[in-house]
């Protein structure tokens, strides 16, 4: 008999490799063989190889696309049924409700599902309800639901997505956690402010703010410009380092891409593999978002110690002493 196989499922590859470090690798050292489930991109070949995971790729698509979501649902029972594993644990809403679905069909032993944020907290109207409804069954299906922060676990109850009983926090919380002993020693990479400065041309004595994640309207984006068109007037020396990509799904609008595209004090850096030396290149780190599970950025930029300025909203509370480690603020309030 076979080593049991445990399957995780996500939508996207990245978030495999995010929420997942060293994860899968703990698993095949206590005995169990793993799989990664998400689209097919480049990202689950490197959780593969990072891993030691076997993957099957499936399209999932993030937004709601119900002829593509009956068809990934149908390959995703017919995998299920092929690998046979023992546990299934899905993350993300469109992973977490395929891969429930897909594992209460395929007669899964035990189904674990994780809530790293509601994306249903800023929508409105039928597409709110529509995710609403998306959660619930995602929750339904599962034996065992796991919230990254206590404040996510009060919104999930308050919206009545889980019962009481069947959603628990690990710890304090926790998505993947953060290696503040080596990944995010300040010691370690002090070194890279100056590497980091002198390559985007900002001065080693200038002031500069920074912003780690994706460039996309949920995370505050419009209200950072409009701050920042403020600030950049009173201090002239301030720069702006912006380190993460900018994503056609919930695009900025076209004016603030323009401006941080065209200011010559703003330095839009993309998607890096490494944020450590970026986080040693700032003073203060934002995060403007309307919503968050329990941000990885928040807990970062606390390893690195540098002090943050975020929203005061449901994730955001859990990773922020708030007047102690950094500032909390009304969401969408660029004052």
């Amino acid at each position: 008999m076979g080593r049991p196989i445990i399957v995780q499922i996500a939508t996207v590859g990245c978030s495999l490799r995010n929420f997942l470090k060293g994860y899968a690798s703990f698993l095949r050292h206590e005995g169990f063989e793993v799989h990664g489930i998400s689209s097919p991109d480049g990202d689950l070949a490197q959780f593969a190889a990072e891993e030691g995971a076997a993957v099957h790729g499936i399209e999932m698509r993030r937004s709601i696309a119900p002829l593509r979501d009956v068809l990934a649902l149908a390959q995703m029972v017919r995998t299920l049924r092929q690998i046979r594993p023992v546990l299934v644990h899905s993350h993300t809403p469109k992973g977490g409700l395929l891969g429930m679905l897909g594992a209460l069909l395929a007669r899964v032993p035990v189904r674990v599902y994780t809530i790293h944020g509601l994306r249903m907290a800023t929508a409105t109207g039928f597409k709110r309800r529509l995710l609403k409804w998306a959660e619930t069954i995602s929750c339904w299906c599962a034996h065992q639901v796991l919230s990254v922060s206590h404040s996510i676990r009060d919104e999930v109850l308050r919206e009545g997505l889980c019962p009481p009983g069947k959603i628990r926090v690990l710890g304090q919380g926790s998505i993947g956690g953060i290696d503040a002993g080596n990944d995010f020693d300040p010691k370690r990479f002090a070194g890279q402010r100056h590497v980091v400065r002198r390559q985007h041309e900002i001065p080693d004595d200038a002031m500069a703010i920074g912003f780690v994640g994706r460039v996309v309207r949920d995370k505050g984006m419009v209200e950072l410009a409009a701050a920042w068109r403020t600030l950049r007037e009173q201090f002239p020396s301030l720069h702006l380092i912006l380190v993460g990509p900018f994503e056609p799904q919930d695009p900025v609008p076209a004016d603030v891409e323009d401006l941080f595209q065209a200011d010559p004090r703003i330095h839009c850096v993309g998607n890096v593999q490494r944020t450590a030396p970026y986080y040693a290149a700032m003073e203060v780190c934002v995060l403007p978002s309307y919503r968050e599970g329990l941000p990885n950025v928040l807990l970062e930029a606390a390893a690195m110690e540098v002090p943050v300025v975020a929203t005061e909203i449901p994730g955001c509370v859990d990773a922020v002493q708030k007047d102690v480690t950094g500032l909390l603020v009304p969401p969408r309030d660029a004052a």
